[in-house]
């Protein structure tokens, strides 16, 4: 029992749930130790020599004296590597049907006995002994992965699924959730791989600590934390395989398409000051079972993520209501509560675009229900919020209360959808609503019929839902608190058990939720965002931070998880505004207010037992500071909407990492603490207390601070002015951003561009809430006779109002 068990029994004891937990966590010991076999002696296994190879379209199959590796370059020059037979389907990752192979891609013999792969735009060089080095066209060495080693058992049993069949007796109930396995799925496995020394390490989902992933091991199991996290704590609630490594030589993205439980461990390099004698970084991937298979895309950070967007699929496009600002609290204690707090934005004069209800508005924490005592009539009250220009948004558990007499229990019950043990018998858990059970969203009629639930939300007038505890969690006194890992599931019918299926539950229900909202109303994109997920979840919606702590260091991790989750292809993601927990001070508040009314995801959330969040309980100054705040959000709507059909059809995250578009300043690739929103401004929050100036790296070319007009050059660091009321945003020179006028229309917001160089932007108008897609409007400044001068691409004319920024000195 580790220290965090040790808390939560503790916490536990002497509470009717208390005891329920101890009972859960029992019962899943009991059912692992009965269904998952002890792992006996186990040999190593590694390749071998190298014996022939056959060549397929797209590159072919390297065949070794124990083992044999397939190598395959997608059209869009992705590289695809499967060790044992393994394949890139099936897949909970990749969008649709894999993509078509390159065809002028061709394996050919390399020196030493090894084999390469050429294309037009990678090299993959295979040696004699199965490591794997992708190259540059160039032949620039991007990764070397070493020959892999699997463990497997000497006396022929197996270690994963399979090993549980015996324990498995279908019932009639029970059939469709077959239990065959992959025969890959026994052996564990560990893959080392060298990059170059200058190289630094991005992604893995949402990390609390980074972005940028120093020196350490990071484990891949979505975790809900048990309680508030900080920078150090891990892992969190959404992890993934995917890393982003930037090098002076190139970056490239790494996928290992395997759901397992694992860890990843990086090294840095270290250079050797021009003796030579550089100590390349290094990664280990480690896996407790399934495939080893992964992909590689190459090129510039832009182009990577586009290759990404283009494998796992485009990010899904909020409505444009969702660009705003949302508040949320778990404790509204009623309808009149929430017109309360409706009513105090709108007397402020204070934009509000949705307000959040959490699981206190349900019976009895039973999803998909509404406590009719305090919420008499919910579809009464959003419309009436409607009128006012505000949607309300649900929370939605996976969980089910195991209630006969519960509609959703019984209908779930009808259609077999919930997970069942090795013995055929319903899995049940302890959550919110007491003991519960648990769908399965990776059997298809599951998703199907637990989308159709959804009509029940939009009848309610919900616009939006965001789904929680999706891990899964299931409260245990000790342990991992989540479902048994012996749990049985379908896994579009391959069967496996948890192991498998737990780091794709939550992508599985979100792809539930989001298909289930787009048959009940096909004329609007959802609108849905997902505490839990893995490579892919951004087809179905965002993420958000979860229960990140009140305080200065959760200020800092919710920046790094932002960050970090757009390099994994999740661009719209948010923290909650003040923590989670606990009651910030005013200048905390205001702090992380000015960040998030900067990011994708803007909201205000607290726990039941924590303070408030409305701007107006924490003084008259940080009211102010926080409707200047609020207003400026509103004004940049036009812009999040362009990034939102920018990151929607190339991938590019709304929140960039200052080295986006030079990933070769080394001082840029070291920068944590401020970021790129978009191409045109650059964000320095302050993320310190007491804080009134900002130390802030630029890229290179001129920036403007957009308060004071004075323009500053980069490459380099400057200090900024960082009053209480404001924090630091620049303005890339040339930078044409379009803002809401002042009736109501698009304007365009103009900053010079340094002389003799032009610049420009990029206009997508809101759709409004379909699926029309929009023309892209495209703009060019230049300096013409004195005078700054912006061109329409294709037009004679503008056709918007355009506003030069004042700078200093002009």
């Amino acid at each position: 029992m580790d220290a965090r068990d040790l808390v939560r029994s503790v916490r536990s004891v002497g509470s009717a749930r208390g005891l329920r937990s101890l009972r859960s966590a029992v019962r899943r010991r009991r059912l692992d130790a009965a269904a998952l076999p002890r792992r006996g002696p186990e040999r190593a296994r590694v390749p071998g020599a190298a014996q022939g190879a056959e060549p397929q379209p797209g590159g072919g199959v390297v065949r070794f004296a124990r083992s044999s590796l397939r190598v395959r370059v997608a059209a869009g020059g992705a590289v695809f590597c499967g060790w044992d037979g393994a394949e890139p389907e099936p897949s909970y990752a990749l969008a649709g049907a894999c993509p078509a192979v390159d065809e002028r891609a061709v394996l050919e013999p390399d020196t030493d006995g090894g084999w390469r792969v050429l294309s037009e735009r990678v090299l993959v060089v295979v040696d004699r002994h199965g490591a794997v080095e992708v190259r540059t066209p160039g032949g620039v060495v991007l990764r070397r992965d070493l020959p892999p080693r699997w463990w497997e058992p000497v006396d022929g049993r197996c270690a994963g699924p399979g090993a549980a069949e015996a324990a498995y007796v279908p019932t009639r109930e029970a059939e469709g959730v077959k239990g065959r396995a992959d025969a890959r799925a026994g052996a564990r496995w560990v893959q080392r791989s060298e990059v170059a020394a200058d190289a630094r390490f991005f992604g893995l989902g949402g990390r609390a600590a980074g972005p940028r992933l120093r020196d350490g091991s990071y484990r891949l199991w979505n975790t809900d934390p048990g309680g508030s996290f900080e920078p150090g704590d891990d892992p969190l609630y959404l992890t993934m395989p995917v890393q982003l490594v930037v090098a002076d030589g190139g970056s490239h993205l790494v996928f290992h398409d395997n759901s397992w439980d694992g860890r990843v461990s990086v090294r840095e390099g270290v250079e050797g000051e021009g003796s030579g004698h550089d100590r390349p970084g290094g990664c280990e991937v480690r896996m407790d079972g399934g495939p080893l298979r992964y992909w590689v895309m190459a090129g510039t950070p832009a182009r990577v993520l586009h290759a990404w967007t283009a494998l796992t699929g485009a990010p899904a496009l909020p409505p444009a209501w969702a660009l705003g600002y949302h508040h949320a609290r778990w404790g509204f204690g009623d309808a009149a509560e929430v017109r309360r707090v409706v009513a105090g934005y709108r007397e402020r004069g204070l934009p509000l675009s949705a307000l959040h209800l959490d699981i206190d508005h349900y019976r009895g924490h039973r999803v998909f229900t509404v406590d009719g005592e305090r919420f008499p009539d919910l579809p009464g009250l959003a419309a009436e919020l409607r009128g006012q220009g505000v949607r309300l948004v649900s929370i939605v558990d996976p969980a089910v209360k195991a209630e006969p007499g519960n509609a959703v229990y019984d209908s779930g019950v009808a259609v077999d959808a919930f997970v069942r043990d090795g013995r055929g018998r319903r899995v049940r858990g302890e959550v919110w609503a007491g003991e519960s059970v648990f769908p399965d969203f990776t059997e298809p009629r599951v998703r199907k019929w637990w989308g159709a639930l959804y009509g029940e939300r939009l009848a309610r007038g919900f616009a939006g839902v965001w789904h929680d505890m999706n891990e899964p969690v299931s409260f245990v006194a000790f342990g991992d608190p989540t479902l048994p890992r012996s749990a049985r599931h379908a896994l579009e019918g391959r069967g496996g058990d948890h192991r498998e299926a737990h780091n794709v539950y939550g992508l599985a229900m979100a792809r539930a939720g989001y298909e289930g909202l787009c048959e009940l109303r096909p004329a609007e994109r959802p609108f849905l965002f997902s505490r839990s997920g893995w490579a892919g979840v951004q087809r179905y919606g965002g993420s958000w931070s979860g229960d990140v702590a009140t305080g200065w260091p959760g200020l800092r991790a919710s920046l790094a998880l932002v960050l970090g989750l757009g390099l994994c292809g999740v661009p719209y993601s948010g923290p909650d505004v003040g923590g989670f927990t606990g009651s910030p001070s005013p200048e905390l508040f205001l702090r992380w207010f000015q960040l998030g009314s900067l990011l994708p995801f803007f909201r205000t959330h607290a726990a039941i037992d924590a303070g408030r969040r409305e701007p107006w309980e924490f003084g008259a100054q940080v009211l102010e500071h926080a409707g200047a705040a609020l207003r400026e959000r509103a004004r940049l709507l036009p812009y999040f909407v362009t990034l939102a059909q920018l990151a929607h059809r190339t991938g590019a995250p709304y929140v960039r990492p200052v080295w986006w578009r030079s990933p070769q300043d080394r001082a840029l690739r070291d920068c944590e603490d401020a970021y790129l929103l978009g191409d045109s401004l650059l964000v320095a929050p302050v993320l310190e207390a007491g804080a009134e100036w900002r130390a802030v790296r630029l890229p290179r070319g001129r920036w403007y601070d957009t308060a004071t007009g004075r323009a500053y050059e980069g490459p380099g660091q400057v200090l900024l002015p960082a009053p209480l009321e404001r924090i630091p945003v620049l303005a890339r020179a040339g930078s044409v951003v379009p803002v809401a006028g002042a009736g109501g229309g698009v304007e365009l917001e103009v900053w010079e561009p340094a002389p003799g160089r032009t610049g420009g932007g990029v206009l997508i108008p809101d759709p409004g809430d379909g699926w029309e897609r929009p023309a892209a409007v495209r703009f060019t400044t230049r300096w013409r006779e004195g005078r700054v001068r912006v061109e329409r691409e294709g037009a004679d004319e503008v056709g918007y109002p355009v506003r030069v920024r004042p700078v200093a000195g002009r």
